[in-house]
Order: structure tokens, then C-alpha cells, then sequence
């Protein structure tokens, strides 16, 4: 389970949507300050992590074209704050960790942030769909706009949106490119076509 004890954005599922796979992440409000990075090396390539220096405010991969992403004026390279994170990332690559515990401060839209609260009760191993997501978030014709808030996920591999495939069970868009999508799936044990 990912938590943290501080604001908690509301999820609000309605009465009507199965209940929670797993509890919902609590997401942090990222503080004030300059951001933070590190990068690590994964199975995916290189990770950039960065965040708040106490919350993780974002993991992202390489773009699909393996070009390593561009710093942005002002951040600081600091591999203090994201000790744990590279641990629980190392553990969960070679398979010992299935749940992430991991203070999260990503920044979004209020729906953005609903998604990708919801994002983090899919369990390890398992997947569902855009629509499906759309129906447990009270807006069953909101399948694209789930698409395009999973598609802007910062903290990929931890707030599973690799875990979210077409309705027809085949692989869709992954900002990090198929590639690394279906090796996530294949780690938890995920054969989608």
C-alpha cells in the first residue's frame, strides 16, 4: 500500500462501483521548493526520480525514442531524498516487492489526480480496462479521458498505469513505449495479446 499522513485527495468512487482492489494511495500536495532528481539504472533503462525531497513527485523512463529525458532549469540533483524509492524499485524489478510504500506528491489536474489514485488499486499481476476504470469513477463514457490521464501518469512503474490495457485484453499506449509495458506485465505474471 502506498500512503503518506498528510491531505488525502478524495477518490469518489460511487456507491454503485465494485469496491476498491486494493486501498487507494493517499497523495501528498508537493511542497513548495525546488524539485529534486536522481536517476537510477532499471530494467527499463534509466529512471529519473524526482520530487519534493520528501515526497515522489514523479518516475519517469527514457521517451520511446531511448532519448534520456531533459532536466528542467532549477531542479537539483539530490539522491538523498529517493534512497527508499530506488530500493523499493530494485526490489520490485527482481520480483521481492509487489506494493510500493512510498510518500507520493504527484501534480495534476483534480481529475488527473483521480485517476491515478484509482490507478493504484489495481493489484499486482492484475490489469483492467480504460472503460472499466471510467465506470468506477462515475463517468462510464469517460474512457478516453481516462486514457489521456493515465497517458500523463508521472510516477510510472508505482502508480500502475501499465496495468490499464484495451478492452480486447491487447496492449495500448504507454508513454515509455510497448516495450516497457509489456515487460512490467511480464514481471507480474501479465500475458496480454
Amino acid at each position: 500500500m502506498i500512503h503518506t499522513d498528510q491531505e488525502t485527495l478524495p477518490l469518489d468512487l460511487p456507491e454503485t462501483a465494485e469496491p476498491a482492489r486494493v486501498p487507494a494511495a493517499r497523495f501528498r500536495t508537493p511542497l513548495p521548493g525546488p524539485t529534486r532528481y536522481a536517476t537510477m539504472d532499471s530494467p527499463l533503462g534509466e529512471l529519473l526520480l524526482f520530487g519534493d525531497g520528501e515526497s515522489l513527485g514523479g518516475v519517469w523512463t527514457l521517451s520511446k525514442d531511448e532519448s534520456p529525458r531533459r532536466i528542467p532549469e532549477g531542479w537539483i540533483a539530490d539522491a538523498a531524498p529517493f534512497v527508499e524509492a530506488e530500493r523499493q524499485l530494485n526490489a520490485y524489478f527482481t520480483g521481492e516487492l509487489r506494493e510500493f510504500d512510498l510518500p507520493l506528491a504527484p501534480a495534476g489536474t483534480a481529475w488527473q489526480l483521480r485517476v491515478w489514485r484509482a490507478l493504484t488499486t489495481i493489484p499486482y499481476g492484475e490489469t483492467t480496462g480504460y472503460g472499466r476504470l471510467a465506470e468506477e469513477l462515475g463517468r462510464p463514457t469517460a474512457s478516453r479521458a481516462v486514457g489521456t490521464a493515465n497517458g500523463r501518469n508521472p510516477i510510472s512503474v508505482i502508480v500502475p498505469c501499465h496495468r490499464v490495457i484495451g478492452a480486447d485484453g491487447s496492449l495500448t499506449g504507454y508513454a515509455g513505449g510497448l516495450e516497457r509495458k509489456r515487460h512490467l506485465l511480464s514481471l507480474e505474471g501479465v500475458r496480454p495479446r
